[in-house]
């Protein structure tokens, strides 16, 4: 045998060389000593600080802070043969794929852990490094080709919008990225997790664990803190159960069964939890036969505003009304409004519904201010839909209506909440002014539930705050209510910006808020939302008595 044709043996040192080019690193735990020792690629890693070994303390401090429950994990002592696999972040790096298994009787633990690109290929999802929607269903129809019982399990992250306007798509994508690792490190590596959807995941469990929904679920509800915020996440979750085998259900269609059942679980409220079964498919059809009424409720008007007083609290005069949107079905009678909203949401129909309901609105105040000259300046506020005030066109469309309608400058007041204004300040305050100017009046809806609403504030062309309804049901019986509601009301007096109190119940109320010197009242306490007929009915009362009606005590 020639030198040339000789094989080269690998020493220790040329094997450290390989891994430290392949930016992967070697790692073993034992922990007795209390001792993680490291070699290879630990710069990029983020590791370096660490090596050659660190104890337990320190490299739970390293890691990121979302990311450190996955770190104890790791370190806690298993049986023997049970693997590692988790996605950890470590300070200043990029996430590393830790991948190993316990040795000796659960006394130590070996394995590499190498920058996540290096094990992320074409079929996974680049944020969580599982498995994309596409090569989801091609490893299910692979592992279901055994026969046995399966769980497909899928999880939907609730309010992953609001996480949005909260976090900044950027810190809500950190979200994401360690919900995924706690989903990978919950199951065995016979298990098949995913991220199916922007904010869904899934899993296969084989032998039909009964236990795969609650693994779920407390893997994914583990609180965690991204940018100084505590996030306490919830999921609905939906699950199927089907047999593998020959006859096995097609991955899509289990796939589509077990999101039929997220939604119902959505429908129970924030984190609930559904099993699918034939009935819903008889709620789907009714669903799908529901978005084609929609569609054509609006061309045949059956989406009408109804209006909610808002009473000046210091004459009692009816000073204007909020205009909510209400569809009468012409066989379902009037559909809850949190039922059709929704659906109008997911339709991407809010940018309609939200014109809509300004002609209309705009039309009705015009034929009052025409009818009842002694009601003063009143006007009618309309909400402004998620996303509506990034809508092209939106000035000019609201310009043409107060024109087309001859009503006053301030008569039309548009309500936007803070999650609209703090996805782009910037934009958000060019558009406000411009609205202003075309001769709307604006008013910032739910003041006191945001993050940020005082940074901006007093640089945005408000004219009215609105204080949410939470506070005022509750400042009778807490202190803290009443002194937050005091405190707007302050605020606003201080910005020269005019105060409504939503939620007002009862006369009780009414005397607080007045006594704090709050503008406006708002509530069940005066009416409900009422159709334009029976609105005008109650101006008319409220002129003919100097005063609104107001409840002694809340039903």
């Amino acid at each position: 045998m020639t030198a040339r044709s000789r094989p080269q043996a690998w020493d220790a040192a040329s094997a450290i060389e390989a891994l430290a080019a392949a930016d992967t690193a070697l790692w073993v735990w034992d922990p007795a000593a209390d001792s993680l020792r490291f070699n290879g690629a630990t710069r990029p890693l983020g590791l370096s600080p660490l090596a050659p070994e660190c104890s337990a303390a320190a490299f739970i401090a390293v890691t990121l802070p979302q990311d450190r429950s996955l770190a104890e994990t790791l370190l806690k002592p298993q049986p023997e043969g049970t693997p590692v696999s988790c996605r950890i972040r470590m300070r200043g790096a990029e996430a590393g794929v830790w991948r190993g298994v316990w040795l000796e009787d659960g006394l130590r633990a070996a394995g590499v852990v190498a920058l996540e690109a290096g094990f992320v290929t074409a079929d996974r999802d680049s944020l969580t490094g599982l498995f994309d929607r596409r090569s989801f269903l091609t490893k299910v129809g692979e592992a279901m080709i055994e026969a046995g019982e399966y769980d497909l399990v899928v999880a939907d992250l609730d309010r992953m919008r609001r996480l949005n306007e909260a976090l900044g798509h950027a810190r809500a994508d950190l979200v994401l990225s360690a919900l995924g690792s706690r989903l990978s490190a919950a199951f065995s590596n016979r298990a098949i997790p995913a991220r199916v959807g922007e904010d869904e995941f899934a899993v296969l469990v084989p032998n039909g664990g009964v236990s795969a929904t609650h693994r779920l679920r407390e893997a994914l509800e583990q609180p965690l803190s991204i940018a100084g915020f505590d996030i306490y996440p919830t999921v609905s979750i939906g699950a199927v159960r089907a047999d593998g085998g020959p006859d096995a259900a097609d991955p899509s269609e289990l796939l589509r069964r077990a999101e039929l059942a997220v939604e119902q679980a959505k429908r129970a409220g924030r984190g609930g939890a559904a099993a699918y079964g034939r009935a819903l498919e008889t709620d789907s059809l009714s669903r799908l036969a529901m978005e084609s009424d929609l569609r054509n409720a609006f061309v045949r008007g059956e989406i009408e505003p109804y209006f909610q007083p808002i009473v000046n609290l210091h004459t009692g005069a009816v000073a204007g009304f909020e205009a909510l949107a209400r569809w009468r079905h012409p066989r379902r009678g009037l559909v809850p409004p949190d039922e059709f909203l929704s659906l109008t949401a997911e339709m991407g129909l809010m940018n309609d519904l939200g014109l809509h309901m300004m002609r209309r609105s705009a039309k009705q105040l015009a034929e009052w201010l025409a009818r009842h000259p002694s009601a003063g300046r009143l006007f009618c506020s309309v909400n402004l839909s998620v996303g509506e005030i990034e809508r092209d066109h939106l000035v000019e469309d609201v310009a043409r209506i107060i024109t087309e309608s001859r009503l006053p400058r301030g008569a039309l007041k548009l309500e936007v909440t803070e999650g609209d204004i703090m996805r782009d300040t910037t934009l958000a305050a060019d558009v406000l002014g411009r609205l202003k100017e075309v001769g709307a009046s604006l008013a910032l809806d739910d003041f006191g539930t945001g993050f940020s609403s005082l940074s901006y504030l007093a640089r945005l062309p408000f004219d009215t705050l609105k204080i949410d309804r939470y506070f005022v049901l509750t400042m009778d019986k807490d202190e803290g209510s009443e002194k937050i509601v005091k405190s707007v009301v302050n605020l606003g007096r201080d910005l020269s910006l005019e105060v409504v109190a939503e939620g007002v119940e009862n006369a009780d109320l009414a005397k607080r808020l007045l006594q704090a010197s709050c503008h406006y009242g708002q509530g069940f306490g005066y009416a409900p939302a009422l159709p334009a007929q029976e609105a005008e009915v109650y101006l008319n009362e409220s002129l003919a008595d100097g005063a609104a009606p107001i409840k002694a005590r809340s039903a």
